[in-house]
């Protein structure tokens, strides 16, 4: 199993880093290669017609970027953002979305081998999940999101 989440992660070396991001209270992490920046909150541009968890749009240095709202995402309900909210930057190939959570935490090197698969039921109705593994780490369970998924090619073309 564990060569499998390796192959997954695409590490030989058996570390990656991640960086833990909260949303509605929960934990998650993404690995720390498809993050480019962490900003704080700026009000997003609502887009007509867009899918609900698309927050709208902001301006990024002269690039137009989407606003994800990570927790309507992730089906966790939709955030009311406030000054204390932040904007994670990803990178999914050659285009950029933001994720809106509620906080970023930490960064750290976890080995490959403390990953577990998520259980099958976590697949969404696609049967895609968004998360990869379930990292067990000193009393917590957090998910690790694939960041690749969340950011579906429709979704930064539809903002």
């Amino acid at each position: 199993m564990a060569t499998d989440l390796i192959d997954v992660l695409g590490r030989d070396d058996g570390q990656i880093e991640v960086i833990t991001l909260v949303v509605k209270g929960v934990e998650f992490c993404v690995d720390i290669k498809a993050v480019r920046e962490i900003r704080g909150w700026t009000p997003a541009t609502p887009v007509p017609h867009s899918p609900s968890y698309v927050k709208g749009v902001i301006n990024l240095r002269g690039l137009v970027m989407p606003v994800l709202d990570l927790a309507a995402q992730l089906d966790l309900g939709l955030t009311e953002p406030t000054s204390r909210h932040v904007i994670v930057v990803a990178q999914c190939g050659d285009k950029l979305a933001g994720l809106l959570v509620d906080s970023v935490q930490e960064t750290f090197h976890v080995s490959a081998a403390q990953l577990q698969a998520p259980p099958a039921v976590c697949s969404g109705s696609s049967g895609v999940s968004v998360v990869d593994a379930i990292l067990p780490l000193e009393g917590r369970m957090i998910s690790r999101l694939v960041v690749d998924r969340l950011v579906s090619h429709d979704a930064v073309l539809a903002a």
